[in-house]
């Protein structure tokens, strides 16, 4: 089996991100046990750490400076695992595992898990106000990015329509759905590498197509292993996705998995006007579309991102 280009460079920055979400757990998950634990459980469980990824790989490969662009990278960890514990309870998904082990309400409690994701959707934008090596106007139009993610412009407005998505009234667009609910803080996360990066216009342009691409490729394929795999492969519940409007659901697998396929090659062919032929960040990305065998570029297991 080869060696995917860059994994050696992609490990390291994994390990990073690792070192410091251990961190700047220390600092702000509390002293009481319970909570501390939800917290903590919840954000150091594992995962692909895609998104903090993306924005050092961007801004790194942009010229801009690693620390900041690491721990804004680990802001949005932060709010990615909040998101999870929220999306996971009984009112929403009711998941019973996550990444191989049990959903933060079933070990800990509901209110426990409410309480931990406000917590780690506190501690992302406190991170993000104290972001070491960058000026204050950086700062602040990096808090607007993630709030502007998070907020009715994305994640809250992609869940609510994603869970009513299989209910009688209108219906929605997947693709509007995809790109509110995970398109949203995956082009936060890029957007963010380019903003301490100060890239030009032109570039930010083409990062959020690129991120754009990325959102709906990943979604999409979320959807197909929710089909098609199953709990020991994925680490989490499947068929959670029953009764709501995928693209699975409308057009069906065959079609989802093309449109899924168009996506990847417009984010690669984005990523190689910005950064050249085999780029790191191109690596990045494909270390991710590994469980369904016409998307395994290389011969990684996938795992939870």
């Amino acid at each position: 089996m080869s060696t995917p280009p860059h994994a050696d460079q992609l490990g390291r920055i994994r390990h990073r991100v690792d070192q410091r979400l251990g961190e700047l757990a220390d600092r702000y998950c509390g002293s009481d046990p319970g909570l501390s634990d939800a917290i903590r459980g919840a954000l150091l469980s594992g995962g692909k750490r895609l998104r903090p990824v993306l924005t050092v790989v961007t801004c790194e490969d942009l010229g801009g400076p690693a620390g900041p662009a690491l721990d804004a990278g680990c802001a949005a960890e932060m709010v990615h695992a909040a998101s999870l514990i929220l999306d996971d309870l009984p009112c929403m998904d009711d998941a019973a595992t996550r990444r191989g082990v049990p959903t933060v309400h079933r070990k800990h409690g509901e209110d426990t898990a409410i309480l931990a994701a406000i917590a780690l959707l506190s501690a992302a934008f406190s991170t993000l106000g104290s972001l070491r090596g960058a000026d204050a106007n950086t700062r602040s139009e990096l808090t607007r990015i993630m709030a502007d993610a998070v907020g009715t412009g994305g994640l809250v407005t992609g869940q609510f329509r994603d869970l009513r998505s299989g209910r009688s009234g209108p219906e929605q667009d997947p693709a509007t759905v995809n790109a509110l609910k995970t398109g949203s803080l995956i082009s936060a996360c890029v957007a963010m590498g380019g903003a301490i990066a100060r890239a030009d216009a032109a570039r930010r342009r083409q990062l959020a197509e690129f991120a754009a691409h990325l959102g709906q490729a990943f979604q999409l394929f979320d959807d197909l292993l929710d089909q098609k795999g199953t709990a020991l492969s994925t680490g989490k519940d499947v068929g959670k996705d029953v009764g709501k409007l995928t693209v699975m659901r409308r057009d069906g697998a065959e079609a989802a998995e093309r449109r899924l396929s168009l996506h990847l090659d417009a984010a690669h062919a984005t990523l190689e006007t910005l950064f050249g032929s085999n780029c790191r960040m191109a690596s990045a990305v494909d270390s991710v579309f590994v469980a369904i065998p016409q998307f395994a570029r290389f011969g990684i297991r996938q795992a939870e991102a």
